[in-house]
């Protein structure tokens, strides 16, 4: 069936009334509390008929993911006025998308999602230019960020969150006010991020869902402003961290059904199950995860598990989490409104909305942490000084506002060796082997700020102040 096009980027020939009375004129409520504005003084609202040409013609707008929140997202910001759109994902398009993801066809299975997403939307709405990047976020430097208004990210993991927040945090310059000595944000730089995540009739709208028990449906909306208001990283402590199931619990005493799935699926669980398991049911073949042969599963019996169904198999094994297309429209409607608005919900700056047994949207506000390791001026940590380097790792690697994988260190400040590297991974690693078994108290001095540097942190480095802490007599 063909698709007619829509020419919606005419503003000369009236083609959004609507939004040319919003913008073109004023009323009595426009400036009432100025909520939005994060100017002190606050900018009162001007209108005026070349916003929308602005709009048009030279506004940027960065849509990050094109999954069922990204479709959804291009659609709105293509019909709201929007000309100049930019969408970047790393995934092909997969034959389960086609139920939600309304951009693409089965012809398109297999082809990149960002480049199928453009060219349908360019087709469907004629004047918008969408320009697809096939590629991890993390392959485009600082500068291709910088060129965008706003950024508005329909992600499903919480790393990629991570990374795109200290991004958008790195990009902000500061000045110093002359008469406190303080650094304040230049606010020219700041770029907004708008945040939507969704699970099952549930979802937000400003940015960071809540992880949901699984009978709930979640969403959520939240606007950040980096380095002025409550970042990603600020909140990161509200998500559990994620628990790996031990290797022995998978293969001999499964105690639910996901365990029993793990147990047969040797991508899942590494090289244990692909030389023992997946011999034993399947030979050396190459396993297909939409194929129904290993979707079947029996395992579960053995021990009297209920629950392993085919849906949850495949939720498992192909990591699906719950979607419903009309709570993707329902966010990514309130995160476009949000892009059209200039990001106006800065005093409550997170909405969530609970559909799952009726229809909640209550709306709140993070605040920023001033121990945040992006935004803020880092953490702090008590250890005993007669604690080893490698008991330090072990408890920054604990700690849930670090959530380390493999550190490294380096004594910024109050070093008491002549290398103020304290442990490096990599190449030389086996030179600072020695460090990890020796007490604290004799690498650095009580009060010493650590600098860290990690693949799961998105910043280059964060800062970590070490207080020694005495040890409580039992």
């Amino acid at each position: 069936m063909s698709t007619p096009a829509t020419s919606a980027h005419d503003g000369q020939s009236g083609t959004f009334p609507d939004l040319q009375k919003l913008l073109s004129r004023t009323g009595p409520m426009a400036n009432v509390g100025n909520y939005g504005t994060i100017f002190d003084p606050p900018l009162p609202f001007e209108p005026s008929p070349e916003i929308l040409s602005f709009m048009q013609q030279h506004a940027r707008v960065l849509v990050v993911g094109a999954g069922g929140l990204g479709c959804e997202l291009l659609k709105d910001l293509a019909l709201s006025g929007f000309g100049k759109i930019d969408v970047i994902d790393m995934d092909t398009i997969d034959v389960s998308n086609l139920n939600r993801q309304f951009l693409f066809r089965k012809a398109d299975v297999g082809r990149p999602k960002s480049t199928v997403a453009a060219e349908f939307i360019m087709k469907r709405v004629s004047g918008v230019t969408v320009e697809a990047h096939f590629c991890p976020i993390q392959d485009k430097p600082a500068d291709w960020y910088r060129q965008f208004q706003v950024i508005v990210m329909g992600l499903d993991s919480i790393e990629a969150r991570r990374w795109l927040n200290a991004m958008a945090c790195s990009l902000v310059t500061f000045e110093v006010d002359m008469e406190t000595g303080q650094r304040k944000p230049d606010l020219t730089s700041v770029i907004p991020l708008v945040d939507g995540g969704t699970e099952g009739f549930s979802g937000h709208a400003l940015a960071h869902p809540l992880p949901p028990p699984p009978c709930r449906q979640d969403m959520h909306v939240r606007v950040m402003y980096p380095c002025v208001s409550g970042c990603f990283e600020c909140t990161l402590n509200l998500f559990p961290p994620q628990q790996a199931v031990p290797l022995c619990t998978i293969a001999e005493t499964p105690r639910n059904a996901a365990h029993c799935i793990l147990a047969r699926w040797p991508r899942l669980r590494g090289r244990y199950a692909h030389l023992i398991e997946a011999p034993k049911q399947f030979g050396d073949e190459k396993q297909d995860k939409d194929d129904p042969a290993y979707q079947q599963w029996e395992r579960a019996a053995q021990f009297n598990i209920p629950g392993v169904t085919l849906m949850h198999t495949q939720g498992v094994i192909k990591n699906i989490i719950p979607a419903i297309a009309s709570t993707n429209a329902i966010v990514a409607a309130a995160c476009a409104n949000e892009v059209l608005t200039n990001c106006a919900a800065y005093v409550n700056n997170n909405l969530m909305y609970i559909g799952g047994q009726g229809v909640y949207a209550p709306t709140f506000r993070y605040e920023r942490s001033p121990e945040c390791i992006v935004c803020g001026a880092g953490v702090q940590v008590e250890i005993a000084g007669s604690a080893t380097l490698t008991q330090l790792l072990e408890q920054l690697a604990a700690d849930p506002r670090l959530r380390l994988k493999t550190p490294s260190l380096r004594c910024e400040a109050g070093a008491l060796q002549d290398d103020p590297t304290l442990y490096m991974r990599g190449v030389l690693e086996e030179d600072y082997r020695p460090n990890l078994d020796k007490p604290l108290s004799q690498l650095f001095a009580d009060g010493s700020v650590l600098l860290v540097t990690d693949p799961s942190v998105p910043s280059p480095c964060i800062k970590v102040a070490v207080k020694f802490a005495s040890l409580a007599l039992s």
